[in-house]
């Protein structure tokens, strides 16, 4: 019995074998990624260098040790880096991807292209940023690392219980209003690690100790569900350096300084910090000087110039950075608590920077998602007419969150956007550091505690929608008794949201 077709070849008629023919217009297929993941010991390198090239796009790979860290892990000469621990780089200066990697400690992971393909893909016009959320797969939510403190009467507000059936796997439960739900945990998230200390390495009694023992507060790393298992199909580990970090304390502040007529204004000293180190501490600001305007604090610690560490500078060294900055200097600075707060979870602090842009407005074309109306002057009691900036914010929580911090002034109500992050989804959407923030979600928080605002922006999901207006146009719209609403008008505005004055 013959079990195969037999196919007959003519060299004058060609192959006539269907399975040799192929369709010319199938279409290409997506370039494939890799995931190279790094682990050094103390004491060693990375053993790669990274390089930008003349007429080539993109950051690649060169000069990998042999045995080394790099080469076990995967990476091959010649690939292009797209994601750093689940950052997308590819569009960012290459001082600033390798400053990600120096800050990120011992453990990194990378999202490569081969060299070749990388280069066929940019001329062939392919989205890479697509390409790399694709290579996370649906419902990806990176994870989030939240500082709970403890409340006087609640505690913590959380439960830390083990997962039947599998072996150093924990979720959190928190109670309703609670602590651990204000920093960001969510009900069934899994723990990954706290304190410091990788959850999975730990039994349920010594989980229960570690919280026990903590005196007012707790940090710990979590993540849902659905997305934990984006990572155990990467093979990926999860790192505090991929999480949203919005409830973390003492973040560095990246500030922007233009020189004025006397200088910046500000005097730098030296200080110690632990086994005698010196560090560089910021002194006397003077009053109405670029310094004060800028954000600077006095007492504060500097850890960067130009985003360049200044750990092993000398003071006479920073002192010189800064003269020879030009018009303009850039200083990250930290208050002095967040040195041993991130030492003792082994993290650097400048994996958590807030990069606080000026108050100016944006030019409108960087603003697509923002619904600008201009209200009408208000005629004040004193005969001032000022026009109120009042916008409606529509905001996608990015890979930074939401891009802004909230704060109050102690003992009123109200809360406004106290600091905004250059780039970040908050700075794109139109808001202003400053803006008095009147609804969340079309819900009006003029008379909420800040802690309650910051609940409600995060009980939206990844989607916010803030109505805010300037402090100045605020107080002036309070004075003269006239609230400022978000009000449907589908006869006048075809159903979408205009801003009223009433």
């Amino acid at each position: 019995m013959e079990l195969t077709k037999r196919f007959s070849f003519n060299p004058k008629e060609g192959i006539d074998n269907p399975a040799m023919v192929t369709d010319d217009t199938e279409p290409a297929s997506n370039p494939s990624p890799r995931v190279c993941v790094l682990k050094r010991k103390e004491g060693e390198n990375f053993g790669f260098n990274l390089n930008v090239e003349k007429g080539r796009k993109g950051h690649i790979i060169r000069q990998i040790d042999s045995q080394g860290v790099a080469e076990r892990s995967g990476l091959r000469d010649g690939d292009c880096l797209l994601e750093v621990n689940e950052m997308f780089v590819d569009n960012m200066e290459l001082k600033e991807v390798s400053r990600m990697i120096q800050v990120s400690g011992s453990h990194l992971c990378f999202l490569v292209l081969d060299g070749q393909v990388y280069d066929q893909a940019v001329s062939e016009g392919r989205d890479l940023k697509e390409l790399a959320k694709i290579n996370r797969g649906e419902g990806w939510r990176p994870p989030r690392l939240c500082h709970i403190t403890r409340n006087d009467v609640s505690g913590l507000g959380l439960k830390i219980l083990p997962l039947q059936g599998k072996k150093g796997k924990f979720m959190i439960s928190p109670v309703n209003g609670g602590a651990a739900e204000k920093a960001g945990v969510r009900k069934s998230d899994r723990l990954v690690w706290i304190n410091g200390a990788i959850a999975s390495e730990l039994t349920h009694s010594a989980i229960s100790k570690m919280v026990k023992k903590s005196n007012n507060d707790v940090t710990v790393l979590v993540i849902d569900s659905e997305s934990e298992k984006s990572y155990a199909l990467r093979k990926l580990p999860i790192l505090p350096s991929m999480a949203d970090v919005d409830s973390m304390p003492y973040r560095p502040c990246r500030l922007h300084l233009a020189l004025g007529p006397e200088g910046y204004g500000l005097l730098l000293t030296q200080g110690k910090a632990g086994a005698g180190r010196s560090v560089h501490m910021l002194g006397e600001v003077d009053k109405g000087s670029p310094a004060e305007l800028g954000g600077i604090k006095k007492g504060e610690m500097l850890l960067e110039v130009n985003r360049e560490s200044m750990d092993s500078l000398s003071h006479e060294e920073v002192v010189s950075k800064i003269k020879h900055s030009g018009q303009q200097v850039t200083l990250t600075t930290m208050p002095p608590q967040g040195k041993e707060f991130y030492t003792k979870l082994g993290l650097s602090p400048l994996l958590f920077c807030l990069d606080v842009s000026s108050s100016r407005p944006a030019e409108k074309n960087k603003m697509p998602v923002t619904l600008e109306l201009t209200a009408p002057p208000v005629e004040t009691k004193t005969n001032v007419q000022i026009n109120p900036n009042i916008r409606l914010c529509v905001l996608e929580k990015g890979s930074v969150g939401f891009g802004f911090n909230l704060g109050c002034v102690q003992q009123k109500p109200g809360t406004f956007i106290s600091q905004v992050t250059a780039g970040g989804p908050g700075g794109s959407s139109g808001l202003l550091q400053g803006d008095a923030v009147v609804e969340v979600n079309g819900q009006n928080v003029e008379n909420e505690t800040v802690e309650d605002v910051i609940l409600c922006v995060k009980s939206g999901g990844r989607s916010l929608t803030l109505l805010v207006v300037d402090r100045r146009g605020y107080e002036w719209l309070k004075m003269n008794g006239k609230p400022i609403t978000a009000k449907k008008k589908s006869n006048l505005c075809g159903g979408q949201k205009c801003l009223q004055c009433c």
